[in-house]
């Protein structure tokens, strides 16, 4: 749900409410973002769909505490946000491995870079890799793996610290069609086991609704949340739900959000 409420809910995880985040000043002042608002509760999958340029990369940085709002008010469980946190992780669309690190040396650098014991996360690192099917590649380098293999152990690094929050910002975008449905179908089965609360920055609409409980819509800059469609879908979706006529309806409604803006700008 929008939720433009100056006070945090208990039952939010994530909450943004009247946020403007501007870059410059004076002649060269530009908004990224205003008037944003949202809520995610434990355990809830969201996407955000837009149009480029509209401050979805923005909105992810606000909430990981990279970036400070300029107005209003960004909470984790009910804490302003003031900087980054252990209770969130991020995935980027690029996995940004270290290309002299192992598969396991990779996702521990998490753990390195936090300033933690390196040997009390190795075994939650190999279950890591064990549940997104890289077993047999944990002393692997990054130039023996796909792209989607690469993916999968930029994920694990966001997961290896245990945070309540994950943050996608498109990171299946540079993958071709098949190997992103695979991994759109794998991130589902992880989300699943692990219940943590997603939000996922991405331009395809398929995408957004086969992963997501609700989609939010944003308007072009400067950037704000327009619309919202619950997609009341069964789980685990299947691939070929896609081509169901429940499956385009949604579609559909996400589309309209989109369309109706493009024609009031």
């Amino acid at each position: 749900m929008l939720d433009g409420s100056n006070t945090a809910s208990v039952t939010n995880v994530i909450e943004l409410a009247g946020v403007q985040l501007a870059y410059g000043a004076g002649a060269d002042r530009m908004l990224a973002l205003d008037g944003m608002a949202l809520t995610a509760s434990a355990g809830e999958f969201i996407a955000v769909v837009g149009p480029s340029g509209c401050g979805k990369s923005t909105l992810l940085k606000l909430v990981s505490g990279l970036l400070a709002p300029t107005a209003g008010a960004v909470r984790v469980n009910g804490a302003p946000v003031r900087g980054p946190s252990a209770d969130v992780g991020v995935v980027f669309q690029s996995p940004l491995l270290m290309p002299w690190r192992s598969v396991l040396d990779n996702i521990l650098l998490q753990i390195e870079v936090r300033g933690r014991r390196k040997a009390d996360y190795i075994e939650s690192a190999r279950k890591l890799i064990e549940l997104v099917g890289l077993a047999d590649f944990a002393h692997r380098k990054p130039y023996e793996l796909s792209g989607g293999m690469q993916q999968r152990v930029g994920l694990c690094r966001a997961l290896i610290h245990d945070p309540q929050i994950l943050l996608m910002d498109e990171p299946f975008g540079a993958l071709d069609a098949m190997t992103r449905e695979m991994m759109n179908a794998e991130l589902q089965r992880i989300w699943m086991e692990r219940r943590k609360t997603v939000l996922l920055i991405t331009h395809s609409i398929a995408e957004a609704v086969y992963l997501a409980d609700r989609v939010l819509v944003m308007g072009a800059r400067p950037g704000r949340v327009i619309g919202e469609v619950k997609v009341d879908l069964p789980r685990p979706r299947q691939l070929d739900m896609a081509e169901s006529p429940e499956f385009g309806g949604f579609a559909a409604s996400v589309r309209r959000h989109l369309n109706a803006r493009s024609l009031m700008d």
